[in-house]
Order: structure tokens, then C-alpha cells, then sequence
């Protein structure tokens, strides 16, 4: 049985004091262990990354380029090897594997122009002979704590700006799917990184918060779910640290009486049952506007989830696989009976899946609820699985209050012909990220990505200009360089530019 272990620089080796295991969600066994660290595996991590970080930060932005652009390559020639290994270990389906690949190293493509984003801003002239410019430097050593959906898009979102602005970074990656970080951080080494740059460190709580308490870490990045991210929050800022900490979400789909409801169906297909639903992004909230949209889209509904094909993550064309874990499909299973004694109606039951050959594997049938109401807590609360709630509107303005006033404001969609509404709709709605006509609204990486209320924890975004902020801080250079004789003849008084 294999054993993932810790990336430390050279010299920091640390024996495995407790391990996790690594299910097959495919087979629902276990397929590996994975070491779990503690503070004395990260101080050793910290050790490497103070003595590596100056140098670094000192490196030219370019030459920190290149060695993105190298990175980049190396992903692309191994991406058949990573994709399967994410496959294997989280159950999405290849394809699916590729695309958390790809949208990792969008992130990292923006950050091959680094030396662009980095340039200071300089104001010539502000005062007498003064002049006014500044710098962004790096925080120095940063920290990302990634959940398990997407074990290498999410990595990249964080360590790539991190490190192209000259930090060191620690990455503590799920212990459920631990694979492609340690390979994404051995690839980061091949394309040049110095040793002690980028490490990758496994654990649970105790990791946790271990990272969140230790002084020498300047910033935070966390993906996961709300009430863990507002802790690490909340914990992380009472350590003096910068944190950014991306919670849960509960994402609507607003479907208009004039949309595309063909295209609506198909969209919806994947956005609420791709990749087994366990996906911030996912949409498990669909919000007919009018009894005759609901009736007509439910009706659409049920067929195309007749033609899902679920099989394990290495077949080719199925549309999804198995949930990560055998408890995360109790979870979800436990939230379908939820909605059931809530009084919704369910109109495709997906629980007691079985795969001939795989019938212990973490397999869940796409499941549909309709007349779900918002007092229940089933949609009030993120079920993370390949569950799709209807909600039914009267009009367009109960639709808007819905994601408006829910718990949670990542992500939200409205499906229209009608581009007044969907302008109105864009404008009022409270939520972070708005898709017209886009199911799955996630930016494209030189934009930033961030949801609002308890979606997020922090003022800054991930990826894009935000990225680049959170990972520096900005140093303003006032400086005067008089002219006068080599004996200081020139003794006019400095004036404050904005006195002068």
C-alpha cells in the first residue's frame, strides 16, 4: 500500500507520526496512507522557507517568469499522469480531472506576466523637486490550506500569484486526495524553483492550526467550508496574519418564462450533477419563474437525468463518478431523506445507485427535489453531492430575493432572452459572481474570484489583481534630491507636497 508523504526542502525530512488513509471512492476501499504532520514538520517547512525566501524575493520578476512559463510546460507533458492520479483518488471523471488541471494553470499563465502586474505606480513632480513612486514587495512567507474537489486548480489559484510576487509558500493540501499537490510541487522543482520555495505539507487540525498560529507566516489562503473557513479567519487575523478564507455556497439558476429552456436542461446538467456536484460552483438551485416555466423545465428535467451515465472516474463517457468518500455519501444520502421529511417533493430518488462490479464504490444517482421552500434546511444548507433543488418563484422579483437573501453568495445564474432583466438582475442581486446565460460563472483567471456574505471571510479575492494584492504589500517612496551646492548651499525648507 502506497504512502504520500510530506514535499520538504533537502534536510527536512520528518518521520510519519500518524497517518490518514486514501479511499478509492471507486471500489470504496482504501488505497493509501498519508502522513500527517504537526508543528515540529512545519517549523521545519518555515526553517527552509526563511532561508530561501530573500533570494528569491530579490529575484528578478522575469527570471521568476520563466520559471512559470517552465512550470507550465511540465504540467502540460504530464497531464495525461496527473489527471488519472486526481481520477483515482477523487473520483471525478477524466475529463473533468483535465479541466481542474487547466483552470489551475490559467492562474498560472496570468502569472507568467508578473513583471507587467508588478510595476509601481510614480507621480513626477508632486512637491518642489519631489517626486512620489510605488513598490509592491511580497509578505514573505504565505500559507494555503485547499480543500479536496479540486486538488489541483485550487493549489495553483494560490501558490501561483504567491510565489511569482517572491514569497515562499506552504501548502497544506486535503489528506483526502493528496497526490496531485505533491506532484504539482515536484514539477515546480524540476521547472527551477529553488528548494524551500514551495513545500507541501499534509495534516488535519492539528496542521491547521499550527499554520494559523505560527508568527513567521504573513498570509492565509483557505478554501472550504463556511464554518471552517470563518474560523480559520477569525483565528488567522487574531495571529496578526492577512487571511482570505472562501467558504460554502448555494448557487441559484433564475430561469426566466422566455429562456432557451432546451439549453437551460442541458446547462443544468452539468452544473448541478458534473463532477458529482461537489463543486462550489455547481448549481443545485434551480429557480423557474412562473408555475408554467416549473412545469415545463421539471418536465425537461427528468429525461436528460435519465441519460446521465454515472461509472467509475476512468470511464470514458460517463457524465460523472463517485463521490470522494464512503462518509461524504452518507452525507449526501442523509441530506436527500432530509429534504423528504421536509416535506419536498422527490421526483428522482439517486440514492441505492450500484455499479455491477463496483457495488461497494461512493456512487449516488442524480437526485431531483421540486417545490422545495426556503425554510427548509436542506436548502438552506450546501448538500455538496449531485442533488438538484427546485425552487418555484411567482415572479421576477421573489426569484431575486431568494439568492439575494440566502446564506450564501458565491455564485449565482439568471437564463433569459431578455437583456433589460438580466442587466436589472446583475446590478441588484447580492452574490459575487453573476452568470447571464453562463451556468457556472467562475472568472476567467485575470479577473478575481470571490463570493460575499458567508461564501467569503476577508476583503481580497483569489487569482487576478487581487491575487497580486493579497501576496504583497505596497511600499510609497517619497524622496527629494536637492539642488544645491556640495556644501548644502541650497537651504530651502521641505515642503509636504500636498502644502506645497
Amino acid at each position: 500500500m502506497r504512502t504520500v508523504t510530506h514535499v520538504l526542502a533537502s534536510g527536512g525530512n520528518a518521520a510519519a507520526v500518524r497517518q490518514s488513509d486514501i479511499f478509492d471512492p471507486n471500489n470504496g476501499g482504501i488505497q493509501g496512507k498519508v502522513d500527517l504532520g504537526d508543528a515540529a514538520v512545519l517549523d521545519k517547512a518555515v526553517d527552509a522557507a526563511l532561508a530561501a525566501q530573500p533570494a528569491w524575493a530579490a529575484t528578478n520578476p522575469q527570471r521568476r517568469a520563466r520559471v512559470m512559463f517552465k512550470f507550465k510546460e511540465l504540467v502540460e507533458a504530464n497531464m495525461d499522469e496527473l489527471a488519472h492520479m486526481l481520477s483515482i483518488e477523487h473520483g471525478k471523471v477524466i475529463a473533468d480531472s483535465k479541466g481542474d488541471i487547466q483552470r489551475g494553470l490559467e492562474v498560472i499563465e496570468f502569472c507568467c506576466g508578473i513583471p507587467h502586474v508588478l510595476k509601481g505606480e510614480y507621480t513626477q513632480g508632486a512637491g518642489p523637486g519631489i517626486d512620489v513612486y510605488s513598490m509592491r514587495q511580497p509578505i514573505g512567507i504565505g500559507a494555503g490550506i485547499t480543500p479536496f474537489n479540486f486538488p489541483a486548480m485550487i493549489p495553483m489559484w494560490m501558490f501561483g500569484p504567491a510565489i511569482a510576487t517572491g514569497n515562499a509558500f506552504i501548502l497544506k493540501p486535503s489528506e483526502r486526495d493528496p497526490s496531485v499537490p505533491v506532484r504539482l510541487t515536484e514539477l515546480m522543482l524540476e521547472a527551477g524553483l529553488p528548494e524551500g520555495i514551495l513545500q507541501c505539507l499534509h495534516g488535519d487540525k492539528e496542521m491547521v492550526d499550527a499554520i494559523l498560529d505560527h508568527p513567521a507566516i504573513g498570509g492565509v489562503s483557505f478554501v472550504g467550508s463556511s464554518d471552517i473557513a470563518h474560523y480559520v479567519y477569525q483565528r488567522g487575523v487574531a495571529a496578526g496574519k492577512r487571511v482570505q478564507a472562501m467558504g460554502g455556497a448555494k448557487n441559484h439558476g433564475i430561469v426566466l418564462p422566455d429562456a432557451d429552456l432546451d439549453q437551460v436542461v442541458n446547462d443544468l446538467s452539468g452544473a448541478a450533477f458534473g463532477s458529482a456536484g461537489e463543486r462550489c460552483m455547481a448549481l443545485p438551485v434551480v429557480v423557474p419563474v412562473g408555475e408554467d416555466t416549473a412545469d415545463r423545465l421539471r418536465e425537461k428535467m427528468i429525461p436528460a437525468m435519465e441519460a446521465l451515465r454515472v461509472g467509475v472516474s476512468t470511464d470514458e463517457e460517463a457524465h460523472y463518478g463517485p463521490v470522494v468518500n464512503p462518509a461524504h455519501k452518507q452525507r449526501v444520502e442523509n441530506w436527500i431523506q432530509t429534504g423528504v421529511d421536509e416535506g419536498a417533493e422527490l421526483v428522482v430518488d439517486g440514492r441505492g445507485f450500484s455499479l455491477q462490479g463496483h457495488e461497494d464504490g461512493c456512487f449516488i444517482g442524480p437526485s431531483l427535489f421540486d417545490r422545495v421552500t426556503p425554510d427548509m434546511e436542506s436548502y438552506k444548507e450546501e448538500i455538496f453531492g449531485p442533488v438538484l433543488q427546485i425552487v418555484r418563484a411567482k415572479n421576477f422579483e421573489e426569484a431575486l430575493a431568494l439568492p439575494s437573501q440566502h446564506q450564501y453568495g458565491n455564485g449565482v445564474a439568471i437564463f433569459t432572452r431578455n437583456g433589460h432583466a438580466a442587466r436589472e438582475f446583475a446590478s441588484r442581486v447580492n452574490v459575487g459572481m453573476v452568470g447571464i446565460n453562463v451556468p457556472i460563472p467562475v472568472p476567467v483567471a485575470y479577473h478575481s474570484f470571490g463570493g460575499w456574505k458567508r461564501s467569503a471571510f476577508g476583503d481580497t479575492n483569489q487569482h487576478g489583481m487581487e491575487g497580486v494584492k493579497f501576496w504583497t504589500k505596497v511600499k510609497t517612496i517619497t524622496q527629494r534630491w536637492p539642488d544645491g551646492t556640495a556644501d548644502g548651499g541650497n537651504k530651502d525648507a521641505f515642503v509636504i507636497p500636498t502644502m506645497g
